[in-house]
């Protein structure tokens, strides 16, 4: 099941319109989306590896237009969305610890967090509920979007085949990480 699934994720990173579903999928995760877009630019890069650096780009400036998404959405509309955002997580006791961060580190917060796992998406929403400076929150944003992304297309780029065979031989174990890396992200909304 899990290499007939990592087989059709290969063929579909491959497709022309692949670049598009990763946008997407991009831009929905820093505002409201629960999915990384990792499980698509890893494979995307790994089956085309001469347009890694396209990829990473396109990613991280999809994941930096969203962002600014969930900033509009935590500024303008918190009330009518940003709550119904937080809510759905059920992660009103990380919403208020961020605050609190973004009161005591400023931007220096947004930088970190915004290259771990930690669902970018609350972060965005916050920064907009706080009123970081709009200009601040873009810069911060583009430091940790793309060094975030661009860490990931350097070590598939230097050791995209071997990172490609360990994921051939090693699936379930591979499939494990991802989605214990996946749902502590999600779970970080409740605990960090």
């Amino acid at each position: 099941m899990l290499r007939s699934l990592y087989n059709r994720i290969q063929q579909a990173a491959a497709r022309k319109d692949a670049v598009w579903w990763m946008s997407a999928v991009s831009f929905a995760e820093s505002s409201f989306f629960p999915l990384p877009p990792d499980v698509m630019l890893v494979p995307m890069c790994l089956s085309q590896p001469k347009k890694l650096w396209f990829y990473t780009n396109v990613c991280a400036i999809a994941s930096l237009i969203g962002g600014l998404f969930g900033y509009a959405v935590g500024f303008y509309l918190f009330e009518s969305v940003g709550r119904l955002i937080i809510d759905f997580y059920n992660a009103q006791d990380s919403f208020l610890r961020f605050q609190e961060m973004f009161a005591e580190f400023g931007p220096w917060f947004l930088i970190l967090k915004g290259v771990t796992p930690i669902p970018y998406k609350l972060l965005t929403i916050t920064a907009g509920f706080a009123h970081l400076d709009l200009t601040v929150f873009i810069l911060c944003s583009i430091v940790a979007r793309f060094s975030r992304f661009y860490m990931i297309a350097i070590l598939l780029h230097f050791y995209g085949p071997q990172v490609q065979q360990i994921i051939e031989r090693r699936l379930m174990l591979v499939t494990t990480i991802l989605v214990v890396i996946v749902v502590g992200g999600l779970l970080s909304f409740k605990f960090v």
